[in-house]
């Protein structure tokens, strides 16, 4: 199964901590990437992530805020030599009435989920190029959502931004292809997470009916999409915006 095996990559994981993120960059360590970077804006989250993630390989937690350009170029700084895997997992949500829908919701989502994986990948470019070989490229990973394929209410900053990060994925694809560096998108259905938290108290059994698979998404789901994407097995998948959700968006 080499086909899958991360051996000698080194990864960085936006929004690592917790919830997918963290789902993500343990499963990396499980297949052998030989180091994983994770950030994430507040320090004792990034130092409890990095103690429950070291008895899967070696990894460090970087203290960064990404919503910024100048943050993203500063986390950028901080990575030394090749960059096998990027994944740009950090995100925020914000729901209201349309009434009361604030810009402020619209400049904070959309900072952190779309404005910021570009500046990210702009800034580690050649860091991407480095490692990138003929036969195995760099691979940037966007983490999308469902809800910007679906039509979910009142999240209007939140589905619009996850929309533009997956067609900003596609051009990015076609650009850097040629550079030997991939980038694709995963778009998650449910899944256990902080962002998710409050609506799985909720309506936790409503949304796990609504999945044709009649669950919600599970830690080695979203660990699985990951290893996939970054190992030789998805090599020559690029542009392509992933549903991870159970068959949710065809239900």
């Amino acid at each position: 199964m080499d086909l899958f095996r991360l051996d000698g990559k080194n990864a960085l994981v936006t929004g690592g901590t917790r919830g997918i993120g963290l789902m993500i960059a343990r499963g990396l360590l499980q297949a052998g990437a030989a180091r994983v970077v994770i950030s994430s804006r507040k320090a004792e989250a990034v130092a409890e992530a990095v103690k429950e993630l070291a008895q899967y390989g070696e990894v460090e937690g970087i203290p960064a805020d990404v919503s910024t350009e100048e943050g993203c170029k500063a986390l950028a700084a901080t990575v030394e030599g090749p960059l096998h895997i990027l994944v740009n997992n950090a995100g925020a949500t914000w729901g209201a009435p349309i009434e009361e829908f604030p810009a402020s919701a619209w400049d904070k989502v959309l900072d952190l989920n779309l404005k910021s994986p570009f500046f990210l990948t702009r800034a580690l470019l050649p860091n991407l190029r480095a490692a990138a070989t003929p036969d195995d490229p760099a691979r940037v990973i966007n983490i999308g959502s469902v809800d910007g394929i679906m039509t979910p209410g009142e999240r209007y900053s939140y589905t619009a931004s996850k929309a533009g990060l997956h067609q900003l994925t596609r051009v990015l694809a076609k650009e850097l292809g040629p550079q030997g560096i991939t980038v694709n998108a995963v778009a998650p259905g449910p899944f256990e997470s902080k962002m998710m938290a409050a609506t799985l108290d909720a309506f936790g059994d409503l949304i796990a009916q609504a999945v044709p698979v009649k669950r919600i998404g599970r830690p080695d789901d979203m660990a699985g999409v990951a290893v996939y994407l970054s190992s030789r097995a998805g090599a020559f998948v690029n542009g392509a915006v992933i549903p991870v959700d159970g068959g949710l968006i065809v239900a």
